[in-house]
This record gives structure tokens, sequence and C-alpha cells, in this order.
């Protein structure tokens, strides 16, 4: 298993670099998070995209 977790895409990071950027993304991954958003009791949006509704409407009909 000599593959390793973080690779470098593009340019050439050092050792050092390459530890300072793993410490600091586990120690986000370990950090509680300090802000819970609300649970929204509409998982849909209140209003409707023009572009996905049908052409016609009729006058009549409850939509």
């Amino acid at each position: 298993m000599n593959t390793p977790d973080i690779r470098v895409e593009k340019g050439h990071a050092e050792p050092e670099e390459v530890a300072a950027i793993t410490a600091v993304l586990l120690a986000r991954a370990a950090a509680a998070p300090s802000d819970t958003q609300p649970h929204r009791a509409h998982p849909k949006a209140g209003w409707r995209r023009l572009e996905r509704e049908p052409g016609f409407r009729a006058p009549h009909s409850w939509h």
C-alpha cells in the first residue's frame, strides 16, 4: 500500500508543505460544527421556475 493519501496535481510541494496542509485539513475535519442549520419544514422551494412549467395552464385548473 504505497499510494499516497494526498497528491499534488500541479507544481511541486515539499514534504513540509504537504504535512502542513494535511494538519489543517485534519483539524478542520475534527472540529465540531459551530452553528447548526435549522431543519426546514418545506424541502422544496415555494416558487416555481417558469421554464419548467408546461406552456399552457387551463384557467379553471387548480394548479
